[in-house]
């Protein structure tokens, strides 16, 4: 039990973090990305904020792939105000099965409460960053 109370610290923390960054309109890279919380979710949505969903396993080498990718394009200025919400393939499967996802490397769009657009295993930079522009 006392590795998993610095993990949720950490998790918290980094969260909180983010949140804060969020608040003041700065963007996070997208690998380090935030995991997903329903709550968060939530509030992202509602205030009409364009959020990428990303369905990611660590184990999954597409899913690194995409994340070096993102790492590249996030933040940057044609993408300034994009959240990454990361759901853990592996460890929250109800959140998986809600968005309808049937696999990690899964990227889902929101934009104005609504998806928008929706992506499975792309890796490809230039694909991607069209992809990702739709949330504009």
């Amino acid at each position: 039990m006392g590795v998993v109370k610095p993990f949720r610290e950490i998790t918290m923390t980094k969260y909180l973090l983010a949140q804060m960054f969020w608040l003041a309109g700065v963007s996070l890279a997208a690998a380090a990305g935030l995991p997903y919380d329903q709550a968060g979710f939530d509030t992202l949505n509602k205030a009409g904020k364009p959020i990428l969903v990303w369905i990611h396993a660590d184990w999954c080498p597409t899913c690194k792939a995409q994340g070096k990718v993102l790492d590249e394009l996030l933040p940057g200025p044609e993408l300034p105000t994009l959240t990454v919400l990361k759901v853990d393939f592996d460890h929250q499967k109800p959140v998986v099965r809600a968005f309808r996802a049937v696999r990690q490397s899964t990227f889902i769009l929101f934009k104005d409460g609504h998806e928008v657009a929706r992506s499975l295993g792309d890796t490809r930079r230039d694909s991607i960053l069209a992809f990702l522009k739709k949330a504009d």
